[in-house]
C-alpha cells in the first residue's frame, strides 16, 4: 500500500489523551453567534425544513412561544466542536459519526449563544471500513446570554487512515460494483409523492393520551442526494473549514496538516469530500457524500414535524451507519416505543431508522418528545 496521508501513531494518540477533560478555549469561532431570524431560516432550509414555527415570524407570533424559535438542530451552527472540528492527529481523516443531545429550554429569536466544551473520551476500534480507528468524543454545553443552559451534547468522530480505508474498501464494494444508478421517472414520482404528503403538524395539538405504543410516524424522505443539497446544508451550517483566499491561507498556515493538495497541487480543505468525487474516493467512500450533522438534523426534523408546535424535543441520539453518496434516496421511519410521566412531564419515546434505495441501513436514532396532557 502506497502511503499518501498521515497515519495514527501511538505518540499522537498519547498526546491527544492528555487533553481529556480539559476545557477547550480559543477554538474556532462558530458560524452563528446569535439565533437571528435569517440564521434560523437558513439552517432550517438547509435541511429542507420550512416549518413556519422557525421560518415565519407572523405565524410564530401566534404560537405558544410568542415569537420565532430555532429548530433544535440549529445549535450545530453555533459550535464547531459539536459539528466535528476535532483536535490532534493532524492529517488523519475525521468522519462525524453520531451525537447524543438533550435540550432544556427553547432557543428564542436573537438569543446570544456561547458554549463550553471538552474532550470527553477516546476509544479505539477495529473497523470494517478502515481498520484501526479512534472514536473521539466531545461534550458541549450551550448557554444563552443569561447563562441559562439551553442544551447539552456528546458528539463523536471516527479518525481513520485515508490510505487504509481506500485500500481496504470492503464496506462499499457492492456499491462500487453497481455503478451509477439511473432512476426512472416512475421511481422518482413515487419518491416525490412522499414530499407531496409531508407537512409539519403545526398548531393542532398532539396530546400525550392520544399516542399509543407502536404508533408509526409518517415516513420522511430526504434526497435524492446531490452536491447541490450538500452545499445547501453548508450554507446554513457554515461548514468546518470552508474559507476563501487570505482567510483560507491563514487557516492552512496555522494548521499545515489540514491542507490536502488537490489536482492542481494546491493545499485545500479536507471537507471537499462532500463535493469532490475523486477526493471522496481517496478516503474509501463511493463518492461525494452528505454531512453527518445534516443527517442528525433530518432525524430531529422528522420528530418536530410529528410533535407539532406544542411539543418539545427533550432528547435525541443519532448513530451513522454508512455514507450517503450522490444519488442515494433516503426514507426515515419511526415508531413510538414507550410513554411515561417523569417529574410531571408527559414523555413519548421514539425509535428511528433510515434506509436508502437498496434497503441499506444509513442511520439509527432515538428521541424523547414532551407533549401536552389533556389532564
Amino acid at each position: 500500500m502506497s502511503e499518501q496521508f498521515p497515519v495514527i501513531t501511538d505518540d499522537g494518540l498519547n498526546s491527544l489523551k492528555r487533553r481529556i477533560g480539559v476545557e477547550i478555549v480559543g477554538s474556532l469561532a462558530p458560524w452563528c453567534h446569535e439565533a437571528t431570524r435569517d440564521n434560523i431560516r437558513h439552517y432550517a432550509h438547509g435541511i429542507g425544513d420550512d416549518n413556519p414555527l422557525w421560518c415565519d415570524p407572523d405565524y410564530a407570533a401566534q404560537s405558544r412561544f410568542g415569537g420565532l424559535t430555532a429548530l433544535p438542530s440549529f445549535l450545530f451552527a453555533c459550535d464547531r466542536i459539536v459539528s466535528g472540528y476535532v483536535g490532534g492527529l493532524p492529517g488523519v481523516h475525521a468522519m462525524w459519526a453520531g451525537a447524543d443531545w438533550t435540550w432544556h429550554k427553547p432557543i428564542r429569536r436573537n438569543d446570544e449563544l456561547h458554549t463550553r466544551a471538552y474532550l470527553k473520551d477516546l476509544i479505539e476500534h477495529d473497523t470494517r471500513f478502515a481498520g484501526r480507528a479512534i472514536q473521539q468524543i466531545y461534550h458541549v454545553d450551550f448557554y444563552n446570554e443569561n447563562n441559562e443552559l439551553l442544551a447539552s451534547a456528546d458528539s463523536w468522530c471516527f479518525r481513520t487512515e485515508r490510505d487504509t480505508a481506500r485500500e481496504r474498501g470492503t464496506k462499499y464494494d457492492a456499491t462500487k460494483e453497481r455503478g451509477v444508478r439511473q432512476y426512472t421517472e416512475a421511481e422518482l414520482e413515487e419518491f416525490y409523492s412522499l414530499y407531496a404528503n409531508e407537512a409539519p403538524r403545526g398548531a393542532e395539538v398532539r396530546y400525550w393520551e392520544d399516542v399509543k405504543v407502536g404508533d408509526e410516524l409518517p415516513p420522511m424522505p430526504k434526497g435524492p442526494m446531490t452536491v447541490t443539497g450538500f452545499i445547501a446544508y453548508a450554507q446554513g451550517w457554515g461548514g468546518l473549514y470552508i474559507r476563501a483566499n487570505r482567510i483560507a491561507w491563514k487557516q492552512i498556515d496555522a494548521h499545515p496538516g489540514l491542507g490536502i493538495k488537490n489536482k492542481f497541487g494546491i493545499p485545500d480543505c479536507p471537507e471537499r469530500v462532500h463535493w469532490e468525487e475523486d477526493f471522496a474516493r481517496q478516503v474509501g467512500t463511493p463518492g461525494a457524500y452528505d454531512y453527518g450533522p445534516e443527517r442528525c438534523s433530518w432525524l430531529t426534523h422528522h420528530m418536530t414535524d410529528w410533535m407539532g408546535d406544542h411539543g418539545f424535543l427533550r432528547h435525541a441520539t443519532c448513530k451513522i451507519r454508512r455514507h450517503n453518496p450522490e444519488g442515494d434516496l433516503l426514507i426515515i421511519r419511526g415508531k413510538v416505543t414507550g410513554k411515561r410521566v417523569e417529574n410531571g412531564k408527559h414523555l413519548i419515546d421514539i425509535e428511528q431508522e433510515a434506509r436508502q434505495q437498496d434497503d441499506e441501513l444509513s442511520v439509527l436514532g432515538t428521541g424523547t418528545v414532551e407533549l401536552l396532557s389533556k389532564g
